[in-house]
Parts: structure tokens; sequence; C-alpha cells
């Protein structure tokens, strides 16, 4: 496995995060490399060593301004005069981040165990968390400008160590001025945005019911007997657990149930219990039986069209975790806690949920997949798969990259696995650089039909190179995949290289573990396969048009 290469930029001695970064427990993908500590300032100035790189920055506020310093020895601090060293901080960083990938910039703290004023800390003029906290929004409202920062929460790490946050003997012996926990509390958050990134956090959480959802035995006990809600500690617990669950929905993130019960009985809880807090309609899917868990759980993912690593399996039963985990080692099954007061607080501490951003595709995605359960349904009652098609009334916008939609065509380059031709992992900005060329062509697909809207769910990318023009990126979501999307994309962009007097489309495919469904494609697309992985079309031909598809094209704004 290739490792990420990550510079670490500070104000004191990081050599301890590096390597906690370097060998900690996302499988030693990272390589963390330290410059010289105190040099913020001119390091950030320089240009990077890697472009393609990602970077870290964490800083003491006292090591980067100097008005704060001058705080916290009790002088009077020109509260303008730190707003100007925010904003000259913040420049250098949206500099930086102009020629890198990704910058993690670390927010600032207060020195642990540093009462400042006391009782008058948080007074406005004087308090110096007032005035800290200030700087942070202020430096967050300048850094939101660049879609490649990512600003993480500090003040989380000093709370996870407590009391140990503060290790005085290393700040005079090694310069290094926060414990061991801190430090390993950060190297765990920036591995789990270094995953985000990368598009490795899970996306479908699929819970057990009877003391895991609820409490007690429903087959025993029907609706009317389960533990939800009402005056008990533990029926609320459970309930807030719902509530993180439903929390999880609302960030784009799928809900199932696998659960060894009689659905009927299961189900009715959903439908008919005052304190249910999830409903029916927010589930992904269920499969609530009596087989094997862990075979519902590969069912039940394959049926949402997600792969297994993007899977969490929570169950309070350790000997189904145990089964679930020793079955489908792809699938993240946590120890659970064995008190259902701690379940709500020990899901939402999870950090296997990240995301550098959020879109309405995301938030609206339980909407989606319900709305793909009842194509399926309805598919049943059709008889041909191109009948069905014919039965669904797709509309699809063809668009080009606009402000608003790029943060969702950055998660698809990212986060797409299955239907994506060369899986190119870029950030924003480098899609924007990439669209801007005069030879350069990219294309958004949102897709809706009569059950409802699937979202921007398909990219095309085609670059002119003389007189044949090459199919750089064709990707899709599962949730389309199998409607002829692909075929509009290609016809697309035959189209394109036709009018920019291409001879010829080339479209080579870059296998990885897990697109081979995009080589099935090709090779049934009609394009011929000139060498292993390497497809072509002679742009004299017009490439087919999916009749069912209701086609709109917005004006494209690049060359």
């Amino acid at each position: 496995m290739s490792k990420t290469a990550l510079t670490l930029i500070s104000d004191f001695n990081t050599s301890v995060l590096a390597r906690l970064l370097n060998h900690g427990q996302n499988q030693n993908c990272m390589e963390a490399k330290l410059t010289p500590f105190g040099q913020v300032y001119q390091t950030l100035a320089a240009a990077p060593e890697q472009g393609d790189a990602l970077v870290m920055v964490w800083c003491r506020p006292e090591g980067v301004l100097p008005s704060f310093a001058d705080g916290l020895d009790f002088e009077p601090v020109d509260e303008a005069a730190l707003e100007k060293e925010v904003n000259r901080f913040a420049q250098l960083l949206l500099n930086h981040a102009a020629q890198v990938k990704h910058l993690f910039v670390a927010s600032w703290v207060m020195p642990p165990a540093e009462r400042g004023y006391g009782m008058l800390d948080w007074r406005p003029g004087i308090g110096l968390r007032y005035m800290l906290s200030k700087a942070n929004l202020q430096l967050a409202d300048r850094l939101a400008k660049a879609p490649n920062i990512h600003l993480l929460d500090a003040q989380s790490w000093l709370q996870v160590a407590g009391p140990k946050a503060a290790s005085p003997r290393m700040g005079y012996a090694t310069k290094t001025p926060y414990g061991n926990g801190v430090l390993e509390a950060a190297a765990k958050d920036i591995l789990a945005a270094v995953d985000g990134l990368q598009g490795a956090a899970r996306r479908l959480v699929l819970v057990d019911l009877d003391d895991t959802m609820w409490g007690g035995i429903i087959g025993e006990t029907g609706w009317e007997g389960i533990r939800l809600g009402g005056h008990d500690h533990a029926g609320e617990a459970f309930q807030d657990f719902q509530r993180a669950l439903k929390g999880l929905i609302k960030r784009g993130i799928l809900v199932g149930v696998v659960s060894k019960n009689t659905e009927e009985v299961a189900l009715a809880a959903f439908d008919n219990h005052p304190e249910m807090v999830l409903k029916k309609t927010d589930l992904a899917g269920w499969r609530i039986n009596w087989m094997d868990k862990a075979q519902n759980v590969a069912d039940l993912t394959k049926e949402i069209n997600l792969g297994l690593k993007s899977v969490v399996f929570i169950d309070d039963n350790p000997a189904e975790r145990g089964r679930v985990r020793e079955a489908l080692p792809e699938v993240l099954v946590p120890e659970w806690p064995k008190q259902p007061t701690e379940y709500a607080t020990f899901l939402r501490a999870m950090d296997c949920f990240e995301i550098p951003a959020l879109s309405g595709e995301d938030r609206k995605r339980a909407e989606m997949i319900r709305a793909e359960r009842a194509r399926q349904e309805a598919k049943e009652d059709v008889g041909s798969h191109g009948d069905w098609l014919g039965t669904l009334d797709m509309q699809v916008v063809l668009s080009p990259i606009t402000k608003a939609n790029l943060p969702r065509i950055e998660q698809l380059f990212n986060k797409t696995n299955q239907m994506n031709m060369a899986t190119r992992r870029l950030s924003e900005q480098e899609i924007s650089q990439w669209a801007e060329h005069t030879d350069h062509h990219l294309l958004a697909a949102s897709v809706s039909d009569r059950f409802g809207a699937s979202g921007l769910t398909g990219i095309m990318a085609v670059a002119l190179e003389g007189e044949q023009a090459v199919l750089t990126d064709l990707i899709l979501s599962c949730r389309v995949m199998g409607r002829q999307i692909e075929h509009l994309l290609m016809a697309q962009a035959v189209a394109w290289a036709t009018a920019q007097g291409a001879k010829q489309l080339v479209a080579r495919y870059l296998p990885t573990p897990r697109n081979a469904p995009c080589l099935t494609y090709l090779r049934h697309s009609g394009l011929v396969e000139i060498s292993e992985h390497l497809f072509s079309w002679d742009c004299h031909q017009p490439y087919p048009q999916p009749a069912h598809l209701s086609v709109e094209v917005q004006p494209h704004a690049q060359g």
C-alpha cells in the first residue's frame, strides 16, 4: 500500500505526533515529515516541497500571535493589532493551501491549566478566552473560502487528555508542551480526517434491535413491553441512542436493521410505539429473520449497493459481534458498551464518519434509498429490464462545474469506487483547475425519475489531445448503476470529441480492487478494446444515446 505523505508545520516539537501518525491504527498508511519547529512563518511562506502532499499546521496562539503572547503575560492587548495578526496568519495559510492538496489546521487553544483572568476570562476587552475565541472565529471565517483547508478542533484533544494534557517536563526538555494523550487524540483525529478525504469513511450503520435499539425482547413482550423513552433511565438512554442514529442520517449516513426476530413483530414497534425516534421511512433497509447475521449483513449491504468497507455493525451481543467480525473482516464491528446509558455517547464519539463536505444529496440519502426500494419493487411487476427503464420517466440534467455543485463533484471523485474508470482522487481546487483548461470538458449528471431525485450521481471528463480525445474520467454513483446513465455520458463524450474535430475517442481503464463493474461496462459499451484495458470509438460514428432518457444540457462555462 502506498503511504500518504503529510508535512507537519508547528511552533513546537511534533516528533512524537509524527511517530504516532506513521505507526498509527490505519494500517501504517501515513508518512509524516517534520519541518523545523519554531519557523512557522518562514515555512508557510516558502514553496512546499511536495505539491500533492497533505500539510498539517499546529501552532500555539502565543507562538504565532504576538499580541496574544502579551495577553498571556497579562499585558493590555490591542484588539485591532490582534485582528491584523490573525488576518496575516490566515493569508499565509490560504497562500500555502493554494500550493498543496489539503491543509489541516489545528484551532488555537489556551495553554493547558492556564486560568487566565479566572472569573474575568470571558469578559470582552480583558479575558484571554474571550479574545482567543474571537481569534478562532475570525480564522475560521477567513479559511472558509478555501475548500481544501480543514480546521480541526484542538480543544477536544485536550479534553480527551484531561489533567494530563499539559506536560511541563516534556515542554522544557523536548519542547513538546502537550502530554501523550493530547498527541494521541490529535493523531487519531488527523488519520480520521485523511480517511474522510480518501473516501474511506463509513456510510452505512446496521443495528440490532433487542437490547440495542430498544430494551427488552420484543418477541416476548410485544412492542407495548419494550423499554423505550418514558420515565425510565434505560428507556431514555435507548431513545437518545436512536436520536444519535437519526443525527447520522441527517449527515448522509445510512442506517439499517439486522436482527434475529420475526419481521412483522419487530416492525410493529416502528409503526406503533409512540416513543420511537426512528421510523421505518428512516431506514435504508432491513433484514429481520432468523438467519445468520453475517449473511444478512452481506445481503443487505449488497442490496443497498455499497461495499462491506462502508459498513459499521452494532450489536449488544458479543457472540453476534464476533461472528460478523470473523466472517466479514471488512465490516467495522466496535466493541459495544455494556450499559445502554453509554450507547449514544459512544456512537457520537466514533470518528469513522468524517467527510470533508456535506451536500444536499448527502442529507437526502435516506430518502433516495427509499425511492430506490420503490423502484426495485416496481421492477418486480415489469417483464424485462428494458421495459422497467421505460416506466421510470427518467430525466437527466447535464451541467458544467458550478460553485454550487463542485463539493458534490469532489465527493464523487473521492468516494466512488465501483463505477470509476480511473479512480483519480482530486480536490475541489484540482478539479476546477483541470476543467478550466480550454481543451478539457467535464459534465455532471443529475438524475431523477417518477420515484424521486437521485441527485448529482454521474461525471464525465474528456480531454482533447491532438486528433484524439481521451476520456479521463467516467464516474457513476452506485445509486443509478444499471440505468444506462453511463451510456448517456459516453454519448456526450463522443459528441464533444467529434465537435472538437477528434477522429477517435479513447478510454483507459485503470483497475483497482473495487472498480471491476466499470470494466464490465466498457467491454459491453460498443467501444473496441484495442489492447488490454484500452478502448476506442471512431468519432465518425455517433454513439447511441439511450432512448428512455429525457436529457437537458445546461450551458457550459468552459471553453
